[in-house]
């Protein structure tokens, strides 16, 4: 059950069909993109002598080779541990290290940073950078069978953060990733080879996983030349693609309805946008479904149940009311949803409490993290650490997060690793991060920062520190400087107190 069989059933049957391509540049056609991931698979083998189930790191941006390094590596049995490149080379070298990954590869623009974090990190990883000799030696290897891999085997890594601070690898074996994208043809949308996907998003993220149902269905993968958010590129490839589709968070969904040039485009080539990554206003999904009617589709997913919990089927918006908009649907196929309180629960309709989730999707565990998994899984139910409620129609609405995560721009940032980093300054006694609403961004970071006695501690300085250990979204937006931090009787920090206490200094 290889997952590899969707790139290679698409090129049997579709081989002629575009596959991939930058802009209006088609690069590779199906047949094109399965001999390259072929070749490749065959040379990881024989000449690197990777066994099954070694972990791969792939530190790419959305790069023109991303989806034929996916594959190659589960051709070859192998387990990919997507990362966004955009997190510091320090945080990429610790899941290297975490995940005992025998190969990286990593674009060329983070390639030597991230070649000093490994050496740093004592990591043993090997590093390949796609623009090196290396890389396109592996594309001169022997076009080898794919491996064998079972249901139940591990195939992809999903990192991310908990409140430790500590990034998480959720587990997904190759079963939970095809029922993933069953799930997706099923319930988010009808995907055919006529069809163009534009990828905005890290496909280190929701943007990579959704692209597995589009390959099943050989379907167009476009990347934008610019390697960015570029507007007016956007309309441009809009007017170019027919049938184009793409996954928008909030903050790319409100820029795109409100630029001239997306106005002004062929808007009948729109076939559908995904929403996800953060929370929707009502009236941005108002605005939207008016701009595109019957083409928007939003949901709620987590790393732990890849891209698949919940969902708004495109027609469902037509009979939903104004207050209604900001759902994030009914109970995808294949997934069991319930909300319970604080002692597991169940409560009745119209109630907050906690996600839970069952489902043949839902990962494994954590890597290598049995006390997390123990506490994330229980009882054949996955606790989302997310707050939210169901209406008397099914329909979920997510209310606030248990774990205090922050969504600025559809990236998880985990405020206890700010502050981590915050701490490493002399002149720093405490610190404590929270999120504030922003209208671009969704969220962004407040700092509340206690000085030590005596100090004065300059924000260039906070500044400097977090870009050296940390990715630049990460970094705060402000500090708040205060003399105390507001704690209850047990002496935990009060960050209700401290989003309250931001507000009204904004």
């Amino acid at each position: 059950m290889n997952t590899f069989a969707l790139l290679r059933n698409a090129a049997l049957v579709y081989g002629a069909c575009p596959a991939l391509s930058v802009g209006d540049e088609l690069r590779f056609s199906y047949r094109q993109l399965y001999e390259r991931a072929l070749r490749m698979s065959g040379a990881l083998r024989s000449t690197h002598g990777l066994a099954r189930g070694a972990r791969v790191v792939v530190a790419m941006s959305n790069h023109p080779s991303y989806l034929e390094v996916l594959f190659a590596a589960w051709g070859a049995g192998l387990v990919v541990v997507p990362v966004n490149a955009r997190l510091h080379a320090r945080e990429i070298a610790y899941i290297a290290q975490d995940c005992q990954a025998a190969l990286c590869f990593a674009t060329d623009d983070i390639a030597h940073d991230l070649a000093k974090a490994l050496q740093d990190a004592a990591v043993p990883a090997r590093l390949i950078a796609v623009g090196d000799s290396a890389y396109q030696d592996l594309l001169r290897g022997e076009a080898t069978e794919p491996i064998h891999r079972e249901p139940a085997d591990l195939a992809w890594i999903f990192y991310t953060s908990g409140t430790t601070g500590k990034p998480k690898g959720a587990m997904l074996s190759h079963l939970n990733l095809q029922l993933m994208s069953w799930s997706f043809l099923a319930d988010g949308d009808q995907v055919t080879q006529k069809d163009a996907f534009l990828h905005l998003g890290p496909l280190s993220h929701a943007a990579g996983l959704l692209a597995l149902p589009a390959v099943a269905k050989a379907a167009h993968h476009v990347l934008p030349a610019s390697g960015g958010f570029d507007t007016a590129e956007i309309a441009r490839l809009v007017d170019h693609f027919a049938q184009l589709s793409f996954f928008v968070s909030p903050t790319i969904a409100r820029r795109l309805m409100a630029c001239p040039q997306i106005a002004a485009s062929k808007l009948d080539h729109v076939r559908s946008l995904l929403g996800g990554a953060a929370p929707f206003l009502p009236a941005d999904v108002k605005r939207i479904i008016e701009t595109l009617p019957g083409r928007f589709t939003n949901g709620y997913g987590q790393g732990e149940c890849p891209a698949t919990i919940t969902g708004v089927p495109k027609h469902l918006y037509a009979s939903l009311s104004l207050e209604q908009l900001d759902t994030v649907g009914i109970a995808r196929s294949g997934v069991e949803l319930r909300i319970v309180d604080e002692h597991g629960q169940a409560v009745p309709p119209g109630e907050v409490g906690e996600i839970v989730v069952r489902s043949p999707i839902v990962m494994q565990g954590y890597w290598n993290n049995e006390e997390a998994t123990r506490a994330t899984l229980r009882n054949g139910w996955l606790h989302t650490g997310d707050l939210g409620r169901i209406d008397a129609d099914g329909l979920l609405y997510l209310k606030d997060r248990c774990k205090d995560l922050i969504i600025s721009g559809g990236s998880n940032i985990y405020p206890r690793e700010v502050e981590d980093v915050l701490l490493l300054h002399p002149g720093v006694a405490e610190a404590a991060v929270v999120g504030e609403t922003d209208p671009e961004w969704g969220e962004s970071v407040v700092a509340f920062v206690v000085p030590q006695p005596g100090a004065t501690v300059p924000t260039e300085e906070l500044d400097a520190l977090c870009l050296t250990r940390m990715a630049r979204f990460k970094r705060p937006k402000r500090y708040v400087f205060i003399g105390a931090m507001p704690r209850n009787a047990t002496g935990k920090i009060l960050k209700t107190t401290l989003r309250e206490k931001a507000r009204s200094i904004e």
